[in-house]
């Protein structure tokens, strides 16, 4: 009678050999690499998740108590379930939101400037701050997209930031000598969305 387990047998053993394999090379590459540098992040693209990626991160940093310092440029009007966990660990996160809504609503320039400027000032003093160990600028790219601040202001900052200060730009259209300047950059693709698919609104836990 033949031995209807020998195939797996022979499968497990070709797998296991091949994570022999891939483990040695990857302890190899590992090996070479830098232990540790403040990074550059840069969520854009049209798809959902730019800010809740980088909420994740400020998560990821209260959980290994690592203060984290959050400035929201655009989206001060909105009442966000982020905002209201992370203000609960009032130690480890200090959470600005500084803008007045969209701008399609807010419809003042003048005021979504002088708003940009206050909380790009409010940046820097988080920036220029070791204690903070990641920085997350939500909907930078909006107010540069518009102009309301000088891309230079931003790209100078990142150019002399804290050595091992994490920093985290999202919103769409990020300017190319901002993903230039990034050590990581990740696009988001929108494939369908309930509201363009189904006209569904946003909804709570979900989009705030």
């Amino acid at each position: 009678m033949s031995d209807k387990s020998q195939p797996d047998v022979d499968i497990n053993a070709r797998h296991d050999e091949k994570m022999k394999k891939i483990k040695a090379a990857r302890d190899k590459m590992m090996a070479q690499k830098i232990d540790k540098k403040g990074l550059i992040i840069v969520h854009t693209g049209k798809g959902k998740g730019k800010s809740s990626s980088a909420f994740g991160m400020a998560m990821r940093c209260v959980g290994h108590d690592m203060k984290v310092g959050v400035v929201q440029f655009i989206k001060g009007g909105w009442e966000t379930g982020e905002a209201k966990l992370l203000k609960k660990f009032p130690e480890l996160c200090e959470f600005h939101a500084m803008g007045a809504g969209f701008t399609w609503e807010t419809q003042n320039r003048a005021q979504d400037v002088a708003l940009a400027r206050e909380a790009w000032n409010k940046a820097l003093e988080m920036l220029r701050d070791p204690s903070y160990s990641m920085v997350i600028l939500d909907e930078i790219n909006i107010v540069l997209r518009y102009d309301f601040l000088p891309l230079d202001d931003v790209l100078e900052a990142l150019a002399n930031k804290l050595p091992d200060q994490h920093i985290v730009l999202t919103g769409r259209n990020a300017p190319d000598t901002l993903i230039e300047a990034a050590d990581l950059v990740t696009e988001m693709t929108m494939v369908k969305h309930p509201f363009r698919e189904q006209g569904i609104k946003a909804q709570i836990g979900v989009e705030f």
